[in-house]
């Protein structure tokens, strides 16, 4: 099974072309999110539910104390009818009651102003006492012109039951919600088993074998196993890609490399004859070293297709001075010297094969958009500089230098499909390596390679 690894977005460096990596936004799991789902559930329903049953409370108990006090106002009205000459008993205890006649009204002004000012009905009163206590009753109204009638009804007590309620509420919504906390933990995890099994073993897969073991067999019928089904597919897909290319980059390496070394062996042979005429050895030559580039460029381009690092060290100044003496000798008469510079004896640990297609990409972008001047190769202690005394570079090729199939605005109607600097790229990638094109100080462009630490 071939695996394919989500990676980070990239945003492009205007500079190289290549991929400066972004820190993808933070993403809860999903395992977090069902728990964090059953949570709110939990607390907004018992929340809900403390609300509600305080509420019917409040308004039940409020409408059965205003029926009793509404019974025995008119329950004490009609007593008081029957015999005005003596005060009727209270029906009911735990009320307190009290008639005031037309003599009294003054003096109920001056006691009781908040009773003076009241109207027919049942009225809440709440305050502090003289001690600093707080008191909370009813309030029943009769007013008629004869007498008034007051009955009172304390609900002290049933405020601190509320209170004690209201606490209780509180303390359910808290085990509640934690319970809520238990139950999402524990149906996330058997929720997500399925899923994170699934995963592990997606990770443990390494591509070791052709055939893959199937998973949709290890899961259950349902939505975990429909997705190792498809997972299944997919891979068997990838599977056959992976295999028909590497099948066809083991025949391409095959049938390019033959008649190469038929190539190099029949120049050898012909460049070993003492009596050539230097045209043709010239010619020879240049069959020679052409040969050579396109071995150097197969075996990097197999080496990318595998994305596996080849072996060997290379001498960066010998192979600038032999990727130069390719160029010299194809400047015909243009007015261009090309010179090496620098550090002889830098040593990178990758083959010359890769570092002759990375450099000479870039040496041969210099030669080729120079047509007089210089183009100076210089190595220093851990890189190479290309410096050429071409065009320049304007900010569009500056941008999409490194893209593939990309031309830049003077490359005109010459040869090229726009992919040498962008197997540049790659190739850095794979090794390690940094590359950056920057305008020159007054002309032409700087081309840097930056190898890694050994």
């Amino acid at each position: 099974m071939a695996s394919d690894t989500a990676s980070p977005r990239r945003k492009l460096d205007p500079v190289t072309g290549k991929g400066e990596r972004r820190r993808a936004p933070y993403r809860r799991r999903l395992r977090s999110r069902i728990i964090v789902s059953f949570v709110l559930l939990g607390f907004c329903l018992t929340t809900l539910f403390a609300f509600a049953t305080n509420w019917t409370r409040a308004r039940v108990e409020n409408q059965l104390v205003e029926d009793v006090m509404n019974r025995n106002i008119n329950e004490y009205a009609k007593r008081f009818a029957a015999d005005p000459s003596r005060s009727p008993d209270l029906p009911v205890q735990q009320m307190y009651a009290r008639l005031v006649r037309p003599d009294k009204f003054e003096a109920l002004r001056q006691e009781q102003p908040d009773w003076y000012n009241l109207n027919d009905g049942i009225h809440g009163v709440s305050g502090v006492d003289e001690g600093g206590k707080p008191f909370s009753y009813k309030l029943a109204v009769r007013k008629t012109p004869d007498v008034w009638f007051f009955l009172a009804y304390d609900m002290t007590e049933s405020i601190r039951g509320e209170s004690q309620l209201n606490r209780a509420l509180f303390f359910s919504v808290l085990v509640f919600s934690v319970l809520s906390l238990v139950l999402g933990w524990w149906s996330a995890s058997k929720v997500m088993k399925p899923v994170s099994d699934l995963a592990a073993r997606l990770r443990a897969y390494r591509g070791g074998t052709s055939e893959p073991e199937p998973l949709a067999p290890r899961f259950p019928d349902d939505e975990v196993g429909q997705l190792a089904q498809a997972l299944d597919d997919y891979s068997a897909r990838l599977t056959e890609v992976v295999q028909r290319d590497r099948e066809f980059n083991a025949d391409v390496s095959h049938e390019l490399r033959t008649p190469l070394a038929v190539i190099r062996g029949a120049t050898e042979l012909l460049l070993t004859r003492p009596d050539l005429d230097p045209k043709v050895l010239q010619r020879l030559q240049r069959i020679q070293r052409a040969e050579q580039q396109c071995t150097d460029l197969i075996g990097a381009l197999l080496l990318l297709s595998r994305n596996e690092r080849g072996q060997g060290s290379s001498n960066v100044a010998r192979v600038s001075e032999q990727l130069l003496d390719s160029h010299r000798a194809q400047l015909g008469g243009k007015p261009l010297e090309l010179i090496l510079e620098g550090n002889h004896d830098l040593v990178i640990d990758a083959p010359e094969s890769a570092l002759s297609v990375a450099l000479g990409n870039l040496i041969g972008n210099a030669v080729k958009y120079s047509k007089e001047g210089a183009v100076r190769v210089r190595v220093g202690n851990n890189a190479v500089e290309v410096i050429d005394s071409g065009p320049g570079l304007s900010e569009e090729d500056a941008a999409k230098l490194f893209q593939r199939g990309y031309r830049g605005t003077h490359a005109g109607h010459s040869q090229g499909g726009g992919i040498g600097l962008s197997i540049v790229s790659r190739l850095c990638d794979l090794y390690g390596w940094q590359v950056n094109v920057r305008p020159g100080v007054e002309r032409g462009v700087i081309a840097t390679l930056t190898f890694s630490p050994a």
